[in-house]
């Protein structure tokens, strides 16, 4: 055994050596048919756009990324749901293009259904990132606005690193709801492991940055989703977070979709009477 391979042997998080916590966060390792089912989306997200083309890649930024979809239901007054992509921050195959037919089943709900894009590591430090979120949400006030949406109902929904973005954003002006859907809640995992190559974070970017750090107000309406078949640590840290959340006083939600992976999960949002859309609509106050 050479002294690099004696290192990444000992354990450095929750018993886990390097090796075994890269393990524990590889979602895509997990999951068999990975590559087709994020084919799918792009193809399905690639249809949906060519029906509804009218407000796409509405810019609030000078880089490609720094732009919102945004789907309009045609109802006057309606909510809005926020929409923020995965990929670990880093993985550039995913983008807000890519999952546009989430849009769906909301839309036909008389929702109206926006995906915010952001910059992605190394090229951002996870706080630009961060940042990059919240003005994303600031400007989608006037795509509102523009709309005659309801200013107060706006839930932020997010997936994977998406679902940690999400759960940062909801202590944003405006925001009354969040839907986290198979998030990272807490980042030390990720400063130890294969992420940490991208992301480089720093352990003061640990505890600013990592949601569990920063329960909700009292009263603050989310919901905390996972698949059941999601990997161990993924699930953990849903469950902790929402009871973190619960215990400040926050109406919180914990969800565990049986039968679902960390990415067929989506499905619950994108189909009309999936579980998540009609948690969704339920956060947004909407008669289902």
């Amino acid at each position: 055994m050479t002294a690099n391979d004696a290192a990444r042997s000992v354990p450095i998080y929750r018993g886990m050596d390097r090796a075994a916590l890269d393990r524990a966060y590889q979602n895509g390792a997990a999951v068999p048919d990975t590559a087709a089912i994020l084919e799918s989306w792009r193809v399905r997200s690639g249809a949906y756009r060519r029906l509804h083309p009218a407000l796409l890649d509405q810019a609030w930024g000078s880089h490609a990324r720094q732009a919102t979809d945004f789907f309009d239901c045609g109802v006057a007054g309606a909510p809005t749901l926020l929409f923020v992509h995965g990929g670990y921050w880093h993985y550039p195959q995913h983008s807000r293009e890519a999952f546009s037919a989430l849009a769906t089943g909301l839309v036909e709900h008389g929702v109206h259904v926006a995906l915010a894009g952001y910059r992605l590591a190394p090229e951002a430090t996870l706080a630009e990132i961060v940042g990059d979120v919240a003005t994303a949400t600031a400007h989608l006030a006037g795509l509102r606005r523009a709309v005659g949406a309801d200013p107060a109902r706006l839930c932020v929904a997010g997936w994977s690193a998406g679902g940690h973005l999400a759960a940062l954003a909801q202590y944003l002006p405006g925001v009354s709801a969040c839907l986290a859907i198979s998030g990272i809640f807490d980042l030390e995992p990720m400063r130890l492991c294969f992420v940490k190559d991208k992301l480089a974070l720093s352990q003061s970017d640990v505890a600013d940055f990592s949601p569990i750090h920063r329960p909700p107000p009292p009263q603050t309406r989310l919901a905390v989703s996972v698949g059941g078949e999601e990997l161990p640590e993924l699930r953990r840290q849903s469950a902790d977070y929402a009871a973190v959340c619960r215990a400040a006083g926050a109406d919180c939600r914990h969800m565990e979709l049986a039968g679902h992976n960390h990415f067929t999960i989506l499905d619950e949002l994108a189909e009309s009477d999936g579980a998540l859309a009609v948690e969704a609509l339920r956060l947004l106050e909407c008669a289902i």
